[in-house]
C-alpha cells in the first residue's frame, strides 16, 4: 500500500512538472523577429514591442540615436534608454516619445555617454515582459505594460549613485520634479508630422522610494543647481538614490495625449498593482488574443513563426483613445486638436493593411474592428476625410483610396452597431476630393479618373497607373456597399462602371498594365521592370495583378486561362532584373526582391502578395498550393531576420496567419477566402460568436503541400474558395494532403472564385 502511494505521488509530481512546462501561445512568440534590419535591407523593420494588444502606448529598448527611425537593431551592442514609442515604422518615425535609463556612478545625460553594453544572452523579450542586464552599470531593467501605463523595476548594485535619467527628447519638452510625491511629470512635443500645433504627450512617473537628490536638464545640459521644473528644446531630469546590492526600485509610468490629469487617471491602471500582478495580467491578455487560434503540430518553428506573426497582427492600429474618470472613451483629436468623446485608432496605412490585416480582424476580432470603424467616423467628422495613412493624423505617404475597402469589408462581413451611413458618405466624398494639405488622402487625380477613366501618365501625378488600379478596386467596394445599403440604382451603376477602369491601362502588346497619356496613347518608352514611375514601390509585373475584384476580366484580356497562367508563371521564371532609374538607386524593396531567388516575385512589398492565389481563378489551384507553401517555408522564420521586407503594421504578418490556416482574402469586400495550402496538422479557431472553425490536415508535413481531397462539414468540396459565412457559423474542414498535385480538383468554372465579370452571367 505504501509503495502504491509513493508511486502515485511520483506520477502526480511528474504531471505537475509537465503541466507547468506546457507552452501557451504567448510562449511561442519572439518579439525580436524582424529587428535585424537596416535602411538598405529590411528583414521586417520592426522593433520589440512591449505592450498589450492594440495598446495606446508601446515600450521598447532603444539602441538607435534620438530621432533615428531604427529604434532597436538586433546587431547593436548598446542600449541608450527604454522608450515609450508610438512609431508605426522607421519610415514614418515616432511621436509622443520619452525614455527612462538607469545608470550608476557619474551623473551624465548625453545618450552616448549613458549608453550601456548588453547581450541578447542576458535579455528576455516577451510581449508582456522585458528584461535586460546593463553590463556597464550592473543593473537589470524590467518592464511590464498595460494599455496606457507600465511598471519598471530596476535592480541596482550597492551604490550611493543610483541614477535614473528621464529624457523628454528634443524639439520642445518640459520636465518637473515633484519630490514630495516621489514623482516626475513632463511632456514631449516631438513628432514626425500629422499633429496639430497643440500636440503634447503628458507623462507621469512615480517611484516607490524618495529621491536622495535630483537635477534638472535644460537644453540637454545638466543644471548646476537643482530646479523643480524645466522647459526647453530638450528637457529632462536625473533622480539619485542610495541602494543596497540587489535593491529594487519600482517606477510606475503613464501618459496621456489629453492632459496631466488624464495621465494621472491612466496611472490607475498600475497604481495599486505589483509588478508581478501586471506581468501576469499582460500574459493573460496575450494568451486570450493569441489563443483564438490553437495549433496542434510537431513543427515548433512553424508554431513560433505563426504566433510571432499573429502577435504582430494584433498591435496596429493602436488605440488613440483614453478612458476618463467616469469610464467614458475620449480622445485628443490629431486632426483638429480638440478633446472629444468616442473612439480613435491610429498608426496604420490602409495601402498595406486593407489586404489581409483588416480581413483578419473581421474574421477573428470583429469587436476590435467595430471600435476602429467608430473611430473612422470620428476621423471623418473631425477632418472631412477618411484616413489613408494615419500617424497619428493624416500623413502624406503612399497612394490609393483603400479606406473604402476597409469600411466596405467590415460591413459586408457582418459588423453592425455603428453609423454606416456616415461612413458611406465619407467614402463617396473621398472619390471626388483630395485633402487640401495631404495629397495622399482622398483621391489625387480624381478629376482625370472620373472623366477619362484613368489617371494619366503625363499630367505630373506620380504613380498614376497604381492609383488607377487602386481606385478601380475601391470603386468596386463602394458598388458592393451601395447595393447592400440599397442606394439609388444610378449610384450603384456608376461605381459598377468605374470599377472596370482597370481595363484602360491594359496593354495587349505586353499583356501587362501600363501608364497611359491624357490623349489615350500608352507611355513610351515602357519598361515592365521599371520600379516606381507609373507604379508604387513596384513595377508592372507586380501591379498588373491588382484587379482583386475581377481576375476573370484580367484573364479575358490576356486571352484565356492558359495565357493568364503563363503570365503568372513568368513572374517566377524571369530573372530579378530591375530598372531603378525613377529612384536613382535600388530602394530596399528592390534589393529584397533581387536576393530571394524567386524571379520578379517581391513578397517583401504588398502589391504582389495576393498573386500566388490567382491560379485558383484559372483552374490550376495546385500551383497556388505550391507557391503559398514555398513563400511560407522560405520567406518567414521566427528569427531576427524572419521577414523578407517591411512587416508593415501587421499586413505581411497577417498574410502568413491566413496562409498558414490554408486560405487568403484576395478580394476584401467579397465573402470568399481563396484556398491555399494549410501548414499545420490541426488548427482550431475560436470565433468571437462562440463557434469554432476546425481545420484538420493529418500527416501534414513540409513535403505534402498539395491538396488531394477537401471536405467541408463532412462533404466533398471542390471549390477553390470557402465563404466567410460558412466559417462564421462554425465549420469543420478536413484536408488530405499529398506530395503530388491533384490536377482534377478545382478545375471547373463553377469551382472558381468570384469575379465581377461573372456576376451577372
Amino acid at each position: 500500500m505504501k509503495s502504491n502511494s509513493v508511486f502515485l505521488l511520483l506520477l502526480l509530481s511528474v504531471y505537475l512538472v509537465h503541466a507547468q512546462d506546457k507552452l501557451e501561445p504567448v510562449d511561442y512568440v519572439s518579439i525580436l523577429v524582424g529587428t535585424q534590419s537596416k535602411f538598405e535591407l529590411s528583414n521586417g523593420n520592426t522593433y520589440p514591442v512591449i505592450a498589450l494588444p492594440w495598446a495606446m502606448n508601446f515600450w521598447t529598448p532603444q539602441t538607435g540615436k534620438m530621432g533615428d527611425g531604427w529604434i532597436y537593431r538586433y546587431d547593436a551592442d548598446k542600449i541608450r534608454g527604454f522608450k515609450q514609442t508610438h512609431q508605426p515604422s522607421p519610415w514614418m518615425n515616432d511621436y509622443g516619445q520619452f525614455s527612462i535609463m538607469p545608470i550608476v556612478g557619474k551623473t551624465v545625460f548625453n545618450e552616448e555617454e549613458r549608453a550601456s553594453w548588453f547581450s541578447h544572452k542576458a535579455e528576455i523579450a516577451k510581449p508582456y515582459y522585458y528584461s535586460v542586464y546593463l553590463a556597464d552599470y550592473d543593473v537589470t531593467t524590467e518592464i511590464t505594460p498595460t494599455e496606457r501605463a507600465a511598471i519598471f523595476r530596476f535592480t541596482f548594485p550597492e551604490t550611493e549613485d543610483a541614477n535614473l535619467i528621464i529624457d523628454a527628447f528634443n524639439k520642445g519638452s518640459s520636465v518637473e520634479v515633484l519630490p514630495e510625491k516621489n514623482a516626475i511629470i513632463g511632456y514631449t512635443t516631438r513628432n514626425s508630422g500629422g499633429v496639430p500645433d497643440n500636440f503634447k504627450n503628458h507623462f507621469v512617473i512615480v517611484f516607490d522610494k524618495p529621491f536622495r537628490t535630483y537635477f534638472d536638464v535644460r537644453d540637454a545640459m545638466i543644471g548646476k543647481k537643482k530646479a523643480d521644473k524645466t522647459q526647453s528644446d530638450h528637457s529632462g531630469a536625473i533622480v539619485k538614490f542610495k541602494t543596497q546590492r540587489g535593491e529594487q526600485i519600482v517606477a510606475r509610468v503613464a501618459s496621456s495625449f489629453i492632459s496631466y490629469d488624464q495621465a494621472w487617471q491612466n496611472l490607475k491602471e498600475v497604481e495599486s498593482k505589483s509588478f508581478e500582478n501586471v506581468k501576469q495580467e499582460g500574459r493573460k491578455s496575450w494568451n486570450e488574443v493569441l489563443g483564438k487560434v490553437e495549433i496542434e503540430d510537431d513543427n515548433i518553428d512553424n508554431k513560433r513563426t505563426f504566433y510571432s506573426t499573429l502577435y504582430r497582427s494584433t498591435l496596429f492600429p493602436r488605440k488613440f483613445y483614453e478612458i476618463d474618470a467616469q469610464g467614458n472613451a475620449i480622445h485628443y483629436s490629431p486632426y483638429n486638436g480638440q478633446v472629444l468623446p468616442g473612439y480613435m485608432y491610429t498608426d496604420t496605412g490602409f495601402w498595406d493593411t486593407f489586404r489581409s490585416l483588416f480581413p483578419l480582424l473581421n474574421l477573428m476580432y470583429p469587436s476590435v474592428n467595430k471600435e476602429i470603424q467608430e473611430g473612422l467616423i470620428n476621423t471623418y467628422k473631425e477632418s472631412g476625410f477618411l484616413p489613408e495613412w494615419a500617424s497619428p493624423g493624416h500623413r502624406g505617404i503612399m497612394i490609393g483610396n483603400n479606406s473604402a475597402s476597409v469600411v466596405a469589408d467590415a460591413y459586408l462581413k457582418g459588423l453592425r452597431g455603428y453609423d454606416i451611413e456616415t461612413l458611406y458618405e465619407a467614402m463617396i466624398h473621398g472619390t471626388e476630393n483630395v485633402h487640401p494639405k495631404v495629397s495622399s488622402t482622398g483621391r489625387l487625380g480624381h478629376e482625370y479618373y472620373n472623366t477619362l477613366g484613368y489617371v494619366p501618365y503625363d499630367v505630373k501625378i506620380n504613380e498614376n497607373a497604381a492609383r488607377t488600379l487602386e481606385y478601380a478596386y475601391a470603386d468596386w467596394t463602394i458598388y458592393k456597399l451601395a447595393k447592400a445599403l440599397n442606394r439609388p440604382q444610378a449610384e450603384i451603376d456608376l461605381y459598377a462602371k468605374r470599377c472596370q477602369n482597370y481595363r484602360n491601362l491594359y496593354s495587349p502588346e505586353y499583356k501587362l498594365m501600363r501608364g497611359k497619356n491624357k490623349d489615350g496613347t500608352f507611355q513610351s518608352p515602357f519598361s515592365p521592370t521599371k520600379w516606381g514611375d507609373a507604379f508604387t514601390e513596384g513595377n508592372s509585373w507586380h501591379y498588373t495583378w491588382s484587379v482583386f475584384h475581377d481576375p476573370q476580366g484580367l484573364i479575358d484580356l490576356m486571352g484565356g486561362n492558359k495565357e493568364f497562367v503563363n503570365m503568372l508563371d513568368s513572374v517566377f521564371k524571369m530573372p530579378p532584373v530591375f530598372d531603378d532609374s525613377y529612384y536613382g538607386f535600388p530602394i530596399h524593396e528592390i534589393r529584397e526582391m533581387q536576393i530571394m531567388n524567386m524571379g520578379q516575385y517581391a513578397h517583401g512589398n504588398q502589391p504582389i502578395q495576393h498573386m500566388v492565389y490567382l491560379y485558383n481563378y484559372a483552374g490550376e489551384p495546385w500551383k497556388t498550393q505550391y507557391w503559398a507553401r514555398e513563400v511560407m517555408n522560405k520567406l518567414y522564420t521566427p528569427a531576427p531576420d524572419g521577414y523578407c521586407g517591411d512587416e508593415d503594421n501587421g499586413q505581411t504578418s497577417a498574410w502568413y496567419v491566413f496562409s498558414a490556416m490554408g486560405f487568403y482574402p484576395v478580394c476584401p469586400g467579397s465573402d470568399e477566402y481563396i484556398l491555399g495550402s494549410p501548414l499545420f496538422e490541426k488548427i482550431t479557431v475560436h470565433l468571437e460568436n462562440g463557434r469554432k472553425l476546425l481545420i484538420n490536415s493529418p500527416g501534414n508535413s513540409k513535403s505534402t503541400r498539395y491538396i488531394s481531397d477537401f471536405r467541408l462539414n463532412g462533404k466533398t468540396y471542390t471549390k477553390n474558395y470557402v465563404k466567410h459565412q460558412d466559417l462564421m457559423e462554425g465549420a469543420r474542414i478536413d484536408v488530405k494532403m499529398s506530395d503530388k498535385p491533384n490536377r482534377t480538383r478545382g478545375i471547373r468554372k463553377s469551382d472558381f472564385p468570384y469575379s465581377f465579370s461573372n456576376e451577372n452571367k
